[in-house]
């Protein structure tokens, strides 16, 4: 019996286009069929690596409109940069207006947009053309945090009460790229990068497994944001050499941490906090991903670098620098923690499987760009409480309109808010 096989065209072919390239060796009812990238060199190189994992004939295409257009691609994932994201959102809606709707749906990289005004024109582009739309946060599919989650819910708080405090931290030493580390191009520093996987988790955790997200309601935030690192002459001039002149820590920094409070009401009217850090100055084996939930009489932690596996080379072994351990491998002597499959630990591949099989049904995912939304609600909202220095309730006046100052170039230098 022959199952239907969703074709995916992917707008973007760098690093997070080939870890779900990666992950769809896991998602039977996938082919990659298309990447575009304005770099027609690396849009090649991604197409091969989907060809080497034997998942999907991908090939290169020359423009976006060609790939929608093009019979083998089903659905779109947009995985390229932020500022490029509106342009290339509008280039597939104008595809489908032009052309017979061939598209089961488009799915879209974190965070969704750079300012709520931004969010909510692309949510207003795919519902006009009739699009299903999925907001691709894999941290919400990761192995462990659901199933940690729903061993909780299922024992702890059937017999003793409901959670009611949730944290969730995301620690690297920095992004890949430059356009990252500019707040103009990237929207922000580090919480407009990394803070919408945390805020999400924690309200993740909080839910009841089953129950709607409405059913606990965000209703005052704090936010604070402080360069801690990478503002220092040392570091910001070792930035500049890395990234190139345009990427200029002393004269226009964004923020290497955050760290977020929401406080939200749940249905029953009871107080439960979530707590959520990130970073860009974090000095470890790599890439840390961290989690808990406490409730009366039970809790739960996850730590991503707790790896089963370790390995230990001395100082004779001189090799060449690389991620083959864990993503943002900061180190390649001593005891390090290997993260065997980190597309499917992070959540990746569940993440695809689902949106996937959702736009192959004909429904919209349970991850939408209506909650693509309300992250990057919450996350201007936590700009402005940083800036103010304040405690907001949620919504605060003007946030359809506000554009952070780390975006707009004018935060202080080596500034704390």
């Amino acid at each position: 019996m022959a199952f239907p096989r969703l074709g995916i065209g992917f707008i973007g072919s760098g690093f997070i286009t080939r870890f779900h390239i990666r992950s769809m060796v896991g998602v039977r009812d996938a082919n990659v069929c298309g990447v575009w990238s304005p770099n027609s060199e690396h849009a090649e190189s991604a197409a091969q690596l989907a060809r080497e994992l034997d998942v999907g004939p991908a090939r290169r295409f020359s423009s976006i409109e060609s790939m929608v257009r093009d019979p083998s691609i089903d659905a779109i994932w947009v995985c390229g940069p932020n500022h490029t994201r509106e342009a290339n959102i509008q280039a597939v809606c104008a595809a489908i207006e032009n052309t017979p709707q061939t598209l089961k749906g488009l799915a879209c990289e974190k965070p969704l947009a750079r300012t709520v005004a931004e969010a909510k024109t692309l949510k207003k582009l795919v519902s006009r053309v009739g699009l299903h739309h999925g907001y691709l946060e894999n941290q919400l599919f990761a192995p462990a945090v659901n199933r940690g989650r729903d061993l909780l819910w299922q024992r702890g708080a059937a017999l003793t009460g409901r959670p009611y405090l949730a944290r969730a931290a995301e620690e690297h030493s920095g992004p890949h790229m430059p356009w990252f580390w500019r707040g103009d191009l990237q929207g922000g520093g580090v919480l407009s990068d990394m803070m919408c996987h945390s805020i999400e988790v924690v309200r993740h955790l909080l839910t009841a497994p089953g129950s709607s997200r409405s059913s606990i309601r965000p209703i005052r935030i704090t936010g604070h944001i402080a360069s801690l690192k990478w503002t220092r002459p040392t570091y910001s001039s070792e930035l500049r050499r890395l990234m190139g002149d345009q990427v200029n820590y002393q004269s226009k920094p964004s923020e290497d941490f955050a760290s977020v409070t929401i406080e939200y009401e749940a249905d029953d009217g009871s107080l439960l906090l979530g707590e959520a850090t990130t970073s860009w100055n974090y000095v470890g084996a790599g890439l840390r991903l961290s989690m808990e939930l406490l409730g009366p009489e039970y809790s739960m932690s996850l730590n991503s670098l707790d790896s089963g596996l370790r390995l230990f080379f001395s100082r004779a072994v001189q090799g060449q620098a690389g991620e083959d351990l864990v993503e943002k491998q900061n180190a390649d002597v001593g005891l390090m923690p290997v993260v065997v499959d980190e597309a499917t630990e992070y959540g990746y591949t569940a993440e695809n499987r689902h949106m996937v099989r959702a736009f192959l049904a004909g429904e919209p995912p349970d991850v939408t760009f209506d909650d693509g939304v309300e992250v990057v609600e919450l996350l201007m909202a936590a700009y402005m409480s940083a800036e103010q220095g304040q405690t907001l309730a949620l919504p605060p006046d003007g946030l359809d309109r506000f554009v952070p100052a780390v975006a707009r170039g004018a935060w202080m230098r080596r500034g704390e808010n």
